[in-house]
């Protein structure tokens, strides 16, 4: 059951269920490319599909379970609390109107991060939170995410709330999808009653809204930093060193992927771009994404240079120089150890999937 105070209405609920099915207007959601995954608990999927499909450049939310060992659950099987799953919701959003990382701040939002034995009046591990991350980009934005929060402050307990790799989702039945338009009055009366919203305006006041423009790289706490990074990785992005040439991750890779920042994971440099320059270290003609390299003039040397920094990490990655081949004229000289590389076969995994045609478009010219 949902609640005491809604049992009447869960109860009804039940014999109004049909079998578990995949929905055609999931299907269709999977054949559109243009839209990602995310993938959440928050306790009560009525009210978590609800809250994210007001969001701006969320197309659709689907209600269901996961994380459990038994597969097309029911209803009634996951709220018994005997199949390891949780009640989930899966968002599928338009990356080029609402980022990732602008879903993970609305999550916080929804839920308490505290409680790993249920939401507000809905008690039972199914109903705990939990982030279910997609690839390895999803995972790095989550952490940070929950490191940040609770570095806030706002909460004085431990958040428990897990981060786990996505292994299942099931749909739930077709009563409950968009519950809160079928069922409105229903609706209002059990989440009002399950203290969600109190508990929310209590702990975030003011800071209920969402802040749409947060991006979705940036920079992690110097510790983490310490934490994540060789000693190589971190003398070059944060003290601007410079590592040997000829004796570099990269210099001479000639795999097909692109290059991203290693601490933030902006996309850089793609290897159509890359070039044999003779320096020993890796180097570009152009950027991938130009809106991440920061241009800086620096004065190490007797005479200045144009020093490449990354936008949201302000991670030190190299120079950039005149001597460059047609048609653009640059070589862009990159420090391997500030770059992570990923294969072209791995980019969908690791949340890079978008510049995939690049390359197809690359091997047809």
């Amino acid at each position: 059951m949902k609640t005491k105070i809604s049992s009447y209405f869960v109860l009804a609920s039940i014999f109004l269920l049909s079998a578990c099915t995949e929905s055609p207007q999931n299907t269709k959601l999977l054949s559109d490319t243009k839209l990602s995954i995310a993938t959440f608990a928050g306790g009560c999927f009525w009210c978590v599909e609800s809250d994210f499909e007001k969001l701006s450049g969320v197309h659709h939310v689907i209600s269901g379970f996961s994380g459990g060992q038994i597969a097309n659950p029911s209803y009634k099987q996951v709220s018994a609390g005997n199949t390891g799953h949780v009640e989930a919701v899966q968002v599928y959003f338009n990356p080029e109107v609402i980022q990732y990382s602008v879903l993970l701040q609305a999550f916080w939002r929804q839920i308490d991060p505290t409680d790993s034995e249920g939401q507000f009046v809905d008690r039972g591990k199914h109903y705990r939170p939990i982030i279910f991350y997609h690839n390895k980009q999803q995972q790095k934005l989550a952490e940070r995410s929950k490191h940040d929060l609770q570095s806030s402050h706002r909460y004085s307990q431990a958040l428990t709330t897990e981060i786990k790799v996505l292994k299942n989702f099931y749909p739930a039945e077709e009563y409950h999808q968009d519950y809160y338009k079928k069922n409105p009055i229903r609706y209002k009366y059990y989440r009002y009653n399950s203290g969600r919203d109190q508990y929310l305006t209590k702990v975030w006041g003011d800071g209920l809204k969402i802040i749409t423009t947060q991006q979705e790289y940036s920079k992690p706490a110097d510790e983490v930093l310490l934490n994540q990074l060789t000693t190589l990785q971190y003398k070059v992005t944060q003290n601007e060193a410079t590592e040997q040439a000829f004796n570099n991750e990269f210099w001479d890779e000639k795999r097909e992927g692109i290059y991203v920042d290693i601490v933030s994971g902006e996309p850089l440099f793609s290897s159509i771009d890359k070039f044999k320059s003779g320096t020993g270290w890796p180097s570009f003609s152009k950027p991938l994404v130009s809106k991440y390299i920061v241009e800086k003039t620096d004065y190490y040397l007797v005479y200045p240079r144009t020093e490449i920094r990354s936008k949201y990490a302000d991670s030190h990655l190299g120079h950039v120089f005149n001597d460059g081949p047609q048609p653009t004229g640059l070589r862009y000289c990159i420090n391997s150890a500030a770059l992570r590389f990923i294969a072209v076969d791995k980019l969908k995994a690791a949340g890079y999937g978008k510049y995939l045609n690049d390359f197809i478009n690359h091997a047809k010219q």
